[in-house]
């Protein structure tokens, strides 16, 4: 399992651990890794320009400290320094003595206490600082640290701005600098990295968007840090959902293995019931029922399915119930399946016709699985209030409804009304985003839920073979949500080693 740890914990780790080494060993462990890291996207060192973007805290430092073993490498280092009386002296110092230089963001060249030279006279934008950075192979982002806040300065923007037109490949120090560690939220400017060297742990703001689109792809190198069990965020492994997978036994029967029962579709949306049937199916349950006005379509399609036009009270025993996909606006399935005493997944048009009073007096687990819109829409707040802090809304939601929430889209985080950690989604694809994609991931979340996984597994596991199985079937091209449902078995194999 991946895990990462919000920005408060991870310094309480750091002081730990700096109580007990050396002073700044624990800052050339990070640097290590970063130049090692460096050099593996570099390929060849000696030759290579590097620019190092530097800011005025111990992210900057590492910055200087990993530019300095790559400048004894052979690498020609130039630091552009955005606050050179504040940049750390040190690193700054063995920069110096490897070869390297500094400048400032005007150009000028910076000496050893941070002041700029006294010779040489100003240089212009297009010749100074910007000029560097248009010609580097490599650029090192370490202008602000994990606790930075809100976007960038308008220097660090500006410099952001020159090199993401760049042809560097950008390694951001941690962290992307802009973005916050601890939400995944961008609030302004912020550097776009292709890789992210990040030390200790993930951040959470490495796992979730928009910052996550930011980071590229993420390299952990471990420093020793010992942190506690309990992590802001985890994202599940092929072996995390393994065993949490259901597995009939030789005394298994198609009731043991659980039932589920699936109210949804309508005359105008009967695709959803066949395909949240078609995902319930896939996901382990040894039966499904149907109950809603699509059943001749069910039934053409699926001949297995136990069907029912007597409505969800009178449908037979069920483990638990999926309602709402294509539900249009017929309230009475959700309120009869919000009334049982079985795990209840609500989706679609079963969140708008849900009654919040009801939903929070249940004591069987509920399972809310909303889109940004659906999310923004429960919450009263802009669609993009949501899409731009994904963690704090679906922990909201999760609070106020008493509830799991699984919010989808394009980082899908799982979250429950206890406070514990909240499961983000490490699987799937843009192409997942075609409809009827999230009635199959309904259907096969409730199957989970129908053999007895609890809300917060049977979300996250679902989330998982539903993003592994749209990796499968896109291959890279278009698909449609059915061909989805049928990639589900390759996803479980895949998982399960089978």
């Amino acid at each position: 399992m991946r895990t990462a740890y919000n920005v408060e914990t991870v310094r309480a780790a750091e002081r730990e651990l700096m109580a007990r080494l050396p002073e700044g060993a624990l800052m050339q462990r990070a640097a290590a890794g970063l130049a090692a890291a460096c050099a593996d996207l570099l390929g060849r060192v000696y030759g290579r320009r590097v620019v190092l973007l530097v800011g005025s805290g111990d992210n900057g430092g590492d910055a200087l400290y990993g530019g300095a073993r790559l400048a004894r490498r052979g690498a020609g280092v130039a630091a552009v320094l955005l606050a050179p009386e504040r940049a750390h002296s040190a690193g700054l110092a063995a920069l110096r003595r490897a070869g390297g230089r500094a400048v400032g963001v005007d150009g000028r060249s910076v000496d050893g206490e941070g002041r700029a030279a006294a010779t040489g006279g100003p240089a212009t934008e297009t010749h100074g600082a910007e000029r560097l950075i248009e010609e580097a192979d490599l650029l090192l982002d370490g202008i602000v640290g994990i606790g930075g806040k809100g976007g960038l300065r308008p220097d660090a923007a500006r410099l952001a701005e020159v090199a993401e037109r760049s042809r560097a490949a950008v390694v951001a120090v941690d962290l992307p600098s802009g973005v916050d560690a601890d939400t995944g939220e961008v609030r302004g400017a912020a550097v776009r990295a292709d890789l992210t060297v990040t030390f200790g742990t993930h951040k959470p703001g490495l796992l979730i968007d928009p910052a996550r689109d930011y980071a590229g792809s993420v390299r952990l190198v471990d420093i020793g840090l010992s942190l506690p069990p309990q992590a802001e965020l985890e994202a599940l492994q092929h072996a995390d959902v393994r065993r949490l997978l259901p597995v009939p036994t030789g005394e298994s029967d198609k009731y043991r293995r659980g039932v589920v029962g699936i109210a949804a579709g309508s005359a105008r949306y009967p695709g959803a019931a066949v395909l949240a049937v078609y995902g319930a199916l896939r996901g382990g349950a040894g039966a499904v029922r149907y109950v809603g006005p699509a059943a001749d379509a069910v039934i053409a399609r699926f001949p297995e399915t136990l069907v029912s036009d007597r409505g969800p009270k009178q449908a037979g025993r069920v483990q638990a119930w999926v309602v709402g996909p294509g539900a249009g606006d017929d309230a009475s399935a959700v309120g009869e399946v919000l009334a049982s005493d079985v795990p209840v997944l609500i989706d679609a048009d079963g969140l708008r016709l849900a009654d919040r009073d009801a939903v929070r007096a249940r004591t069987a687990p509920t399972l809310m699985t909303p889109h940004a819109g659906e999310a923004a829409a429960l919450l009263g707040v802009a669609r993009e209030e949501v899409e731009g802090a994904r963690l704090a809304s679906a922990r909201e939601l999760a609070g106020r409804y008493d509830a799991t929430v699984l919010l989808k889209g394009s980082t899908t985080l799982v979250a429950d009304a206890s406070g514990g950690a909240v499961r983000v989604n490490p699987t799937g694809t843009a192409w997942l985003a075609t409809a009827g994609s999230g009635d199959v991931l309904s259907g096969l979340a409730g199957s989970l839920l129908a053999s007895g996984l609890g809300a917060l597994d049977a979300g996250s596991a679902a989330a998982y073979l539903h993003g592994l199985a749209g990796r499968f079937a896109a291959d890279g091209a278009p698909v449609g949500a059915h061909d989805v449902a049928e990639a589900v078995p390759a996803a479980w194999r895949d998982v399960t080693g089978a």
